[in-house]
Order: structure tokens, then sequence, then C-alpha cells
């Protein structure tokens, strides 16, 4: 069993041996290459390495235990530990998401619902702002557009890592955990605004992206088309006097982004840049790995009730996600942040799928 770990030992010796080189690091990208291949395996191979060892110890306390019964308990012990190392080690050799240690883009778009929507897109922003809070995330406003009422048309954050992307725990990465948020999520409630008490349903969509790195996507000038027009707010009131709004259009794929969040053209031209990166590299993911486009194809395509992922039922304090069968009574929780017993429910998930598929 796991004959193919030794494989990633010799691999794991070596790059030790590469990272003790000082030359190396006169390389700034491949050191940054080799330390995150280095951190991705050494999980992997300390769990073999206790997997391996607990095997030796089993065998030596089963045979001890022929002249002393009191091995025989102490192996019973060896034998649970080395199952759950089994276990471990099985999850480590699952294939990861090459997209799982970089940051994200995360965009909140109000659907059916009319002003309720844009109240809900608020409330999962918020959501969302608190979790990476809890995880000790950064955050990022990118882009917004905010309704008449509170809340947002739509809006566009960035959340990263302290160390701004990089090598991290397997699973712990912002995409690892925030790619599962993609989807229609719909709320049940009465509206603020509703004066009979009914229940209204209404939906936003989430977007999820991996934000994409200088070298991760090329961009040419050529490519784009740029027009500037005045900022404006809720209602359409102007908000600057100046034309410092900026809309990308990239014309081989037709992907236009906008942004007038920031006060100068300049600024806003780099956000909206930067929103158009990561839109291309999710593009070029689709297009390169069947297994990422059918992945995308459970995000949002349009912000319709019927394509929801997730209910959040405000009367019965419920969330549910219809993905995996997920449900539980902390809704008021949850909106606070604590998201994590939801995001582990689709983690799991797809661990268990894509171990059966590797069988």
């Amino acid at each position: 069993m796991f004959e193919a770990v030794e494989e990633l030992v010799g691999e794991y010796s070596e790059l030790e041996k590469q990272l003790a080189d000082p030359a190396i690091h006169a390389d700034q990208a491949r050191a940054r290459k080799l330390n995150k291949r280095y951190a991705e395996l050494s999980p992997v191979i300390a769990t073999y390495r206790s997997w391996k060892q607990t095997g030796d110890d089993i065998t030596t306390a089963r045979e001890l235990a022929a002249d002393d019964p009191d091995f025989a308990a102490e192996g019973k012990e060896l034998e649970a530990r080395h199952e759950e190392l089994t276990e471990k080690l099985r999850l480590l050799l699952v294939p990861r998401d090459p997209s799982d240690d970089k940051d994200v883009i995360l965009e909140i778009k109000a659907g059916e619902g009319g002003d309720e929507s844009a109240l809900f897109a608020g409330d999962l922003l918020r959501m969302y702002l608190r979790y990476a809070e809890r995880v000790g995330w950064k955050t990022e406003l990118i882009q917004s557009t905010e309704s008449d009422l509170g809340g947002y048309k739509d809006v566009q954050v960035a959340v990263k890592t302290k160390g701004g992307g990089g090598a991290t725990e397997p699973g712990q990465g912002v995409w690892a955990r925030l790619k599962y948020e993609g989807g229609v999520h719909r709320v049940q409630r009465v509206p603020a605004t509703e004066s009979q008490g009914r229940i209204h349903t209404s939906a936003a969509g989430v977007l999820v992206l991996p934000e994409a790195e200088d070298v991760d996507v090329e961009i040419s000038a050529n490519d784009l088309r740029i027009d500037v027009y005045r900022s404006s707010g809720p209602g359409g009131q102007s908000v600057n006097t100046t034309d410092s709004a900026v809309r990308i259009t990239h014309e081989p794929t037709g992907i236009v982004v906008s942004c007038q969040n920031e006060k100068s053209q300049l600024q806003n031209k780099e956000q909206a840049l930067r929103i158009l990166r990561a839109r291309l590299l999710a593009a070029a993911q689709e297009e390169a790995d069947q297994e990422a486009s059918d992945a995308r194809r459970s995000q949002v395509r349009t912000v319709d009730r019927s394509e929801r992922v997730r209910t959040y039922n405000f009367p019965e304090n419920r969330i549910s996600d219809h993905r995996v069968g997920f449900k539980a009574y902390n809704l008021d929780q949850v909106l606070d942040g604590d998201l994590d017993a939801v995001i582990q429910a689709c983690v799991d998930a797809d661990s268990a799928a894509k171990l059966a598929a590797a069988h």
C-alpha cells in the first residue's frame, strides 16, 4: 500500500537539497516554486513516515506479546492508530486543485427580489468578511454598486492570506475553502419593506475566482478597449466631477469589467485589470480542464432561484446546502461568519468523490 509515496519521498529529499543551496534563492521565482512544493509534500511525508513507523511497531508488539500479554493491548492501540494514519494519508494523496493556495476575488450580485435581494447581497458580504476575519485573512473592497435602500446590486472583494498567497497548509488556502461558495444563494424571510408580515423568497449570486498573478495571464494592450466615464452612486446621481470610472472590454473574449470606486482613473484601471485577469484565468482553466469546467458549472450563471446551492431560512433559523444535504439551525451564527461547518461539509463531499474516482 502507498508504494507511490516512495517517489514523493525521493522528490522531497531532492527539494531539501535544493533549498539548502544558497544559489537557489538568488532566483526568487524558482525559490518560491520549490518552497510551495516542499510545503505541499511536508504533511504527506510526515504522515507516511508515521504510518510506516507505526506498522513496524505493530509487528514488534505482536512478537513481544507471545512472551508478555501486556504487549497485546499496546498492539491494539497501535493498530487503531495505524488505521487513522492510513485514512489521513489516503486523503492527503487525493489530487489537489492547483489553485488551492491562491487568493480569490469574490463577487456577489443581487438577483431576483429587487431591493430585498440587494439587502441579502449585503448580508452575504458581511458573512464573508466576518469569516475572513475569524480565520485571519485580509479583505479588500474592489468595486461596489449600492442599492437605494442599502445593500448592494453588486460588489467585488479580494480575499487573501496575510502573506498574500503562497504555500499554505493543504486545504487551508483561500480558494481551497471559498471555491464551494460559488452559486445561487436563496433567502426566505420577511423583508423590512413588507407590511403584512409575509415571507418572501429572493436570491443573490456568488462567483468565486482564483486571483491571477501577472505570470498566470498575459494581456495584450491591443486586445483591450478602455472607456472612461463619470462615476455614479445609488439612483444614478454623479458622485464625481471627473471621468474617473473605467470600463475595460477584452475584445477576444468579450469580457467587460467596470470599476468606479477609486477616486483616480489610474487606480480604477488597475482594479479593473485585476478582475479581468482573474476572469481570464478562470476561463483558461475551464477550457484546459474538463473537471474545472464541471465545477464552474455549479457556480452562478444566471441569478435564478432554480439554480440555488444554499437556502437561508430566517423564520426557522435554518441553513441548508442542497449539494451535500447539509442542514443546521444556527443561521444567525453562520451569517456572523461561523461558516466552517458548512464549508467542511462541501470539502468532505468533494474529497469523498475524488477518493471514489481514484479507486
